[in-house]
C-alpha cells in the first residue's frame, strides 16, 4: 500500500519468510520507482495469538491527521482485520481487531435474516470445508475512505463474495460483538458492489485505498475469476458516487489487468494479480501490485 506526499512515496509492503509467516515493512521512493531508503526492521510483525502466523496486506489512509493502517490478521486459521496508527509513519500503535469474532455457523444463521443470495451460504460451507468446522467468519480488503460523512467513519471490508460498507462514530463500537450481530443480520442492506462479469465470478475484494477524483471515488479493487484450471486474480477499475450510499456509477466489463508475466503466473500462489496502492506522477496512474 502507499502513501503519497507530493514526489516521495511511502511503501508499506508484506514480507514473508519461512513456514508463511508475514509482517509489514516500509521503503521510502523518490518517484515513482526509485527506492531511496528500506528499514531494517518490520515496522509491524506479529505479537499477539491473533495474528500469530501473520500481518498481512496493509493499506493506509490519512484522516485527521493520523495515518490508519489496516492489515488481514491470520493466527493460521482465521483471517480478521485489525489496525495500527501513527502520526508520523514511524511509530505505530496497534488497536487490535475490529471484525466480528464469530463463527461462521453463526454467521450463517445471522444471514437467514438477511436477504443474502444463495453465493454466501455456499462461502461458509467453502471456507468451513478449506479451514475448519470452527472457523471464524473471514474479513478482509479493509480501509475507511479518505472522509468522513455526518461525523462517521466509512469503511470498506469483504465479507465474501462481495464488498460491503459499514459506518459508525468510533473504533469501539467494531469492537462489539452485538454491534456486528444487529449488522449481519441486514447485512445485505450494506452491499456495496458485488461481482457482475464473468472474470468475477468466484469473488470481488477491494484493492488500493480510494482516489478523489471530479467525478467521484475511483475504486481499484481486485476481482476473482472461477476457471477449470484454477482462480484467476485480475485487477479491475469502478467509480463511486462521492456522497452516501456511494452507488457505483462506472465499472469495468473487462479488467484493467490480468497476470501475463511469469511472475504473476507462478508462485505461492499462481495466477495472481493483486492492487494494493497507487501513486499519481504527472497526471499518470500508477498500480502498485503483488
Amino acid at each position: 500500500t502507499i502513501y503519497q506526499e507530493d514526489n516521495t512515496l511511502h511503501m508499506f509492503y508484506r514480507a514473508v519468510r519461512n513456514g508463511n509467516y508475514s509482517s509489514i515493512g516500509h521503503i521510502k521512493l523518490e518517484g515513482p520507482l526509485n527506492i531511496i531508503e528500506k528499514k531494517e526492521e518490520p515496522i509491524i510483525f506479529p505479537e499477539y495469538d491473533y495474528e500469530i502466523h501473520g500481518v498481512e496486506d496493509p493499506r493506509i489512509v490519512s484522516l485527521d491527521g493520523i495515518f490508519y493502517l489496516f492489515y488481514t490478521a491470520y493466527d493460521g486459521k482465521n483471517a480478521r482485520a485489525a489496525f495500527a496508527t501513527s502520526k508520523d509513519l514511524i511509530n505505530w500503535e496497534k488497536h487490535g481487531l475490529i471484525t466480528p469474532s464469530i463463527s461462521y455457523e453463526d454467521a450463517k444463521n445471522l444471514f437467514k435474516q438477511s436477504h443474502l443470495k444463495h453465493k454466501y451460504f455456499h462461502f461458509v460451507s467453502y471456507i468451513k470445508d478449506i479451514t475448519a468446522p470452527d472457523v471464524l467468519l473471514w474479513e478482509k480488503d479493509c480501509y475507511l475512505f479518505p472522509e468522513k460523512y455526518n461525523n462517521n467513519f466509512v469503511f470498506m471490508h469483504r465479507i465474501l463474495p462481495d464488498i460491503q460498507l459499514i459506518d459508525f462514530k468510533d473504533f469501539n463500537q467494531l469492537k462489539d460483538l452485538k454491534y456486528w450481530e444487529e449488522y449481519l443480520k441486514k447485512l445485505d442492506q450494506h452491499v456495496l458492489m458485488e461481482p457482475e462479469f464473468s472474470y468475477e465470478s468466484h469473488h470481488i475484494g477491494g484493492g488500493a485505498p480510494l482516489i478523489n477524483t471530479p467525478l467521484g471515488w475511483l475504486l481499484i479493487y481486485h476481482a476473482v475469476e472461477d476457471t477449470n484450471a484454477g482462480q484467476i486474480y485480475h485487477a479491475s477499475a469502478a467509480l463511486l458516487e462521492k456522497e452516501p450510499p456511494f452507488r457505483v456509477i462506472g465499472r469495468l466489463k473487462k479488467p484493467l489487468f490480468s497476470p501475463k508475466e511469469d511472475y504473476e503466473k507462478m508462485g505461492d500462489v499462481w495466477n495472481v494479480v493483486f492492487p494494493t496502492g497507487t501513486a499519481i506522477f504527472k497526471n499518470r496512474l500508477y498500480i502498485y501490485y503483488g
